[in-house]
């Protein structure tokens, strides 16, 4: 590679998403100057936002005036000094000439469908004195053509550089050489190649190094940001480019200033603000879609993350990259509907429950306490007996009601070898072999502060099948001594007494409502009972 390599720190601009660019006017200062002391060629100090109000503490601000008021004490030395504007959220006007600012240059991105205009713009930045880098959002979603044609229009333009990001952190080396290749045969000669990644797959800091070993006369430059700090799932580490720079390219930065910067400035806000690879940013990559999606299906709380791949492979390319509400609720609504029918278990389940003694026993310490109880009643009334996801030791189940993954895992080396049957809910994936009976969780679900509670859900769908009286064992509620709640320690999900207390409240009420109904007899002492 015979063209210049740069290295550009964005922590500053990409971080901010972490920490809505509060980093406090000291650490910002802190953070160039360790940078520039480092040697880093290039510096991104923020965002420019006219949505936004002048704020010292913050980089991200209306405008040229108030960017250079919040770092009125740095000392630009020998970096080049940029920042970034989201084509369409600050005017030109807002913009002041080069010369009465200490900026450099401007990155300027865009999606697809503003390239022409956002082009535009920074032809308009480059008459006002600045160097302007065009940075290809969601590059993923530019076909071979949109790169050429790009290229062509902004011949007479001729910025510093055009940089492939990859937002969302979708691609694989292949096709980061695919899109470098296109760049570099497409752009016209004097404009550079950038490369900004996130690390959805792992992947950021590899892609970035991988670039490397393509041939090119262009100039470089490499995007990375302060121990990976950045939107998502974070970006490459500049530690790690520097470092490797040094060994491999000859280049000289001082990695050392780089580690100090994180272990002051960059460690405390880690601490409060986690980034980096994650299994929902995981996901979102996977299926080459907008992470919007993926959190609205997880919020619903009422899907596996089978479900959620299987909603996601459903979307159509169109509207992958582009976050659509309406779409993305529809596609649940079609998926809950036709995908998760559970008429034929509801079904199954009223012909066995129905007219049925019915015994529910829950995991609470009271069932050792209160064994002979229990086994007075199972004795008197041979009933069927639904524990919630649990085995018992001491009382013959006739069926495992499953509602909880995490509790899925613990008790599933417990049903190996018996031929208790299985009623799980929709949003637990089974292991080996379905379910026996697979029912809507959706369905079943009471009021937010108890939708993931197994008896609430289990109280609820024995109401649907028309089961008119349960005995309960088991379900103590929970004590303010969060260790006395369970069998078993593993059990014990939640130490927050706060949260637990409004539980035993919520529960409470449930089931004093749904006793005109259904008759609810506790075998065991329970909070939910209503007399403590």
């Amino acid at each position: 590679m015979t063209g210049c390599i740069r290295l550009l720190d964005c922590t500053l601009r990409d971080g901010g998403y972490v920490n809505d660019w509060n980093f406090g006017n000291g650490t910002m200062t802190c953070i160039y100057d360790r940078l520039t002391s480092a040697g880093v060629d290039i510096i991104e100090i923020g965002f420019l936002d006219d949505r936004r109000e002048f704020d010292m503490e913050r980089s991200i601000q209306p405008d040229t005036q108030s960017l250079m008021k919040a770092y009125a004490n740095v000392n630009p030395k020998k970096a080049m000094v940029v920042a970034m504007i989201d084509y369409g959220t600050c005017s030109i006007d807002r913009i002041e000439p080069k010369e009465k600012t200490f900026l450099d240059g401007i990155r300027v991105i865009f999606k697809k469908e503003n390239m022409y205009k956002a082009a535009d713009f920074g032809k308009q930045l480059i008459e006002k004195g600045y160097k302007v880098f065009l940075q290809l959002v969601s590059v993923t979603d530019y076909a071979e053509k949109d790169i050429k044609d790009f290229a062509k229009y902004i011949r007479p333009i001729m910025p510093m550089a055009v940089s492939i990001v990859d937002t969302y952190g979708l691609m694989h080396k292949e096709q980061v050489f695919r899109y470098f290749q296109w760049l570099d045969k497409y752009l016209p000669r004097g404009i550079g190649i950038g490369y900004h990644s996130h690390n959805n797959f792992q992947l950021a800091y590899s892609n970035t190094i991988e670039i490397l070993n393509l041939e090119t006369k262009r100039d470089i430059v490499l995007d990375g940001t302060l121990y990976g700090m950045g939107k998502s799932a974070g970006n490459a580490p500049i530690e790690l480019l520097a470092m490797h720079l040094n060994d491999r390219c000859g280049k000289d930065y001082d990695v050392n200033q780089i580690l100090e910067a994180i272990a002051t400035d960059i460690m405390p806000i880690y601490h409060e603000h986690y980034w980096g690879y994650n299994l929902f940013f995981y996901v979102a990559a996977k299926n080459d879609c907008h992470p919007n999606y993926v959190k609205y299906l997880l919020d619903k709380k009422t899907l596996s993350v089978r479900d959620v791949n299987v909603i996601l492979e459903r979307i159509e390319p169109e509207h992958k990259l582009r976050y659509d509400a309406d779409y993305i609720e529809t596609l649940y609504g079609e998926y809950i509907l036709d995908i998760i029918n559970d008429d034929g278990c509801i079904d199954s389940l009223k012909d066995i429950l129905s007219g049925k003694d019915v015994l529910l026993m829950g995991p609470g310490t009271s069932i050792k306490s209160h064994a002979a109880e229990i086994r007075k009643v199972v004795k008197k009334y041979n009933p069927i007996v639904i524990s919630t996801n649990f085995v018992p030791e001491d009382v013959k189940t006739d069926f495992v009601f499953i509602s909880n993954p995490i509790r899925y895992s613990l008790v599933l080396p417990k049903l190996a070898n018996t031929d208790v049957k299985i009623i799980g809910t929709s949003n637990v994936t089974a292991v080996d072999k379905p379910f026996d009976y697979t029912v809507r969780y959706d369905s079943l679900i009471s009021q937010k502060s108890i939708w993931d509670n197994s008896l609430a859900i289990l109280l609820n769908l024995l109401r649907k099948i028309g089961v008119g009286k349960v005995a309960l064992a088991g379900f103590d509620g929970f004590k303010k001594n969060v260790e006395e709640n369970y069998i078993d320690a593993d059990f014990d999900l939640s130490k927050q007494y706060s949260y637990l207390s409004s539980v035993n409240r919520c529960m409470t009420k449930m089931i004093k409502d749904m006793r005109s109904s259904m008759n609810i007899e506790f075998v065991t002492e329970s909070i939910y009972e209503g007399k403590q």
